[in-house]
């Protein structure tokens, strides 16, 4: 069987590393398809003193290997970085390594928590790792070491950490990123025209949706424009389902818009309109609804690359310090004059080219930021809507209820009781 040993140099490696460490400041560890580690192509610190600790026992040790297993599997057989929770109630990422559809090994990385350990952590670390021995006072002391970073972090890395791996080792990552887009893309859609069922939502196209995607691709926020467009494209199909005639229609429009959006990022106009009518040629030529959405997710891609490269969006660059100040600031309360400083912009200039570039306005944007997140906070954790409401930046519950179903169509308790799913076991 073929595995990484025979595949990647000690130097490859160690240009991967290098890269990776400089972007994200995490080790990686190697380990075959069987879950063996490969020594030398891990990173020194692969294995902090937290791991360290818990690797002490044989039992822990075979754990270890046993979630590694799992977690490799599973990237494996979707084709795309897993990221799970190791028996120690850590952060793991495999990214698996795979010759089109042969797996070769994989390399993990993560070994990190989502926040700071407190009362919970420690609760749920000794029911984790109940029946082992271990001095449990040196172990929580080592888990305030670890690194801590938020999802969003994560799955950018896991999606740098994935296309370095591919470009070094000269795999060919188009099969498996095919393949995943559509099962995950359809899987996305599916339960937003499930939740649209639910709401009785009758719009008659979804111009908010459109808007928002088009602000996205100009920023270059690809997690938060694949987000937008999965929701579009179930929204589309909820409303003309089976009808591919209707979704290659939108799709067309779609594209226009993108285009549009693309251009006034700071892409040549000449070179939009000959990509756009490969685009639509492409469209043409497609037969399934289902290579339909994984390919407009590859062209989406496409025109978010042509935004990044192009040198031409000065108004960009002048918004971009805003749109940062507000990604990280959502959570406290801050005036337009605090982000039109971030910009070095008086505030009535910021405001005109915030929404000309993102199409709408800053604190329609700083809702959305807050929104989102509240949705996140609301399926991956107990916390009441009190504690969302305050940890997403808001001081008034009601205030907070009345933004969230103006978004959202429903209230923060009915999108938790429609959505949230049960935890596995």
């Amino acid at each position: 069987m073929a595995d990484l040993t025979n595949l990647i140099t000690q130097e490859q490696f160690e240009h991967i590393e290098k890269t990776f460490q400089r972007q994200y400041q995490l080790g990686l560890e190697t380990i075959n398809a069987d879950g063996n580690v490969v020594r030398n192509m891990c990173s020194g610190d692969c294995f902090g003193s937290f791991c360290k600790i818990v690797r002490s026992s044989k039992v822990a040790a075979k754990r270890c290997k046993q979630n590694h297993l799992k977690s490799l599997k599973l990237a494996f057989e979707t084709g795309q970085p897993y990221m799970s929770f190791c028996h120690a109630g850590i952060i793991l990422v495999s990214v698996p390594v795979m010759d089109r559809d042969t797996p070769l090994g994989g390399v993990l990385f993560g070994k990190c928590l989502w926040k700071k350990p407190d009362e919970l952590f420690a609760e749920d670390l000794k029911k984790q790792l109940k029946g082992l021995r271990f001095d449990f006072d040196k172990l929580l002391n080592a888990a305030d070491q670890l690194p801590v970073l938020g999802g969003k972090k994560i799955q950018e890395a896991a999606e740098f950490l994935f296309v370095l791996i591919y470009e070094v080792f000269d795999l060919d990552p188009r099969i498996i990123e095919w393949r995943q887009q559509i099962t995950k893309q359809q899987s996305m859609i599916s339960e937003v025209i499930q939740q649209s069922k639910k709401m009785g939502t009758d719009k008659p196209y979804p111009f908010e949706s459109e808007r928002a995607l088009i602000g996205k691709v100009k920023i270059g926020d690809r997690i938060g424009a694949k987000e937008i467009l999965n929701s579009y494209l179930g929204n589309i199909m909820f409303l003309n389902p089976g009808d591919i005639n209707v979704l290659k229609a939108r799709m067309v429009e779609l594209l226009s818009f993108l285009s549009r959006a693309a251009v006034e990022g700071g892409m040549d106009i000449n070179l939009m309109l000959k990509k756009n009518l490969d685009y639509i040629t492409k469209v043409i030529d497609l037969g399934s609804q289902e290579q339909l959405c994984a390919w407009i997710s590859e062209a989406l891609n496409d025109f978010i690359e042509s935004v990044y490269s192009s040198q031409d969006s000065k108004k960009m660059t002048k918004v971009q310090p805003a749109v940062d100040f507000i990604e990280a600031n959502y959570t406290r309360q801050f005036s337009l004059q605090e982000v039109a400083k971030a910009a070095h912009l008086s505030v009535s200039r910021l405001a005109h080219l915030f929404k000309e570039q993102i199409g709408i306005t800053i604190i329609d944007y700083l809702t959305d930021v807050r929104i989102n997140h509240a949705k996140k906070l609301l399926l991956s954790s107990d916390k009441n809507c009190t504690e969302i409401c305050f940890e997403v930046g808001y001081n008034n519950q009601s205030y907070f209820i009345r933004a969230f179903k103006g978004s959202v169509g429903m209230t923060p308790l009915q999108f938790r009781q429609n959505n949230k799913r049960p935890l596995a076991t």
